[in-house]
């Protein structure tokens, strides 16, 4: 079976996923990569693609978008991305899933750090965090899904709103994306086959989510986003016993 036809099946249903539920679909498709391709494309064409998703399942639900909340994850966004990309190289990032998974975990079920955390937690925060970390961790989409969750009550809006705040955290990647665009151009082809299968995973996907009782894909929004939550919290203790 052709790469381009296996990767474009890949693609279409990791962003279809995505579509549905807001999130998951990139941690897949970043999984898959590395299967079939050179390590020096994984990055370049999961950005590529991922951005393609985004973009799309934004358009598609633009009417739900909170616009209003924008501009301070943009600002955050600018910030993040200066700060955390001067830290780049010298910050240990380790035991960063662990915290974002802890994170997760208290701002979902425990209702006293959720009250206290709430004077602190803003989308100008969220932007740097997510934009800034998402320079060094993949699993960054799911800070800003959390916040969202509790302020919006639409699962459209969410994942619409979402899907926006993604998208600038992807952008933050370009300059990254910049260096390495010979490669993107060496695999055009693969390229524009992911990013027409990612977009049409959207369209469907958005359509399924629109027919989907509210109250049910909120409700698995946040039982995912806990097991996801989980899953870093356990990768980093298994790596730190097993490195011990």
């Amino acid at each position: 079976m052709p790469i381009e036809l296996i990767l474009g099946i890949a693609a279409f249903s990791t962003s279809m996923i995505a579509a549905i539920i807001g999130f998951g679909g990139g941690m897949l498709l970043i999984a898959i990569l590395p299967i079939f391709l050179p390590p020096a494309l994984v990055i370049p064409i999961h950005g590529v693609t991922q951005l393609a998703s985004n973009v799309s399942r934004a358009a598609f639900s633009y009417k739900y978008v909170k616009w209003q909340l924008l501009t301070p994850f943009l600002a955050g966004s600018i910030i993040g991305a200066l700060l955390f990309g001067l830290l780049l190289y010298s910050v240990p990032t380790t035991f960063i899933p662990f915290a974002i998974g802890t994170y997760l975990l208290l701002n979902l079920w425990y209702q006293p750090f959720t009250r206290f955390i709430s004077q602190f937690e803003n989308y100008y925060l969220i932007g740097i965090l997510q934009t800034g970390l998402g320079l060094i961790v993949g699993a960054t989409g799911p800070l800003s899904l959390s916040i969202l969750t509790k302020n919006l009550k639409s699962k459209d809006e969410v994942i619409a709103t979402s899907a926006v705040f993604m998208t600038i955290s992807h952008l933050a990647k370009v300059p990254i994306f910049m260096l390495i665009t010979h490669l993107i151009w060496q695999s055009a082809g693969l390229v524009a086959v992911m990013v027409f299968s990612s977009i049409a995973g959207s369209f469907i996907g958005t359509k399924l989510r629109l027919k989907t009782h509210n109250d049910t894909v909120i409700f698995i929004i946040k039982w995912l986003l806990t097991l996801l939550a989980i899953n870093m919290i356990y990768s980093v203790v298994r790596g730190t016993l097993v490195a011990s």
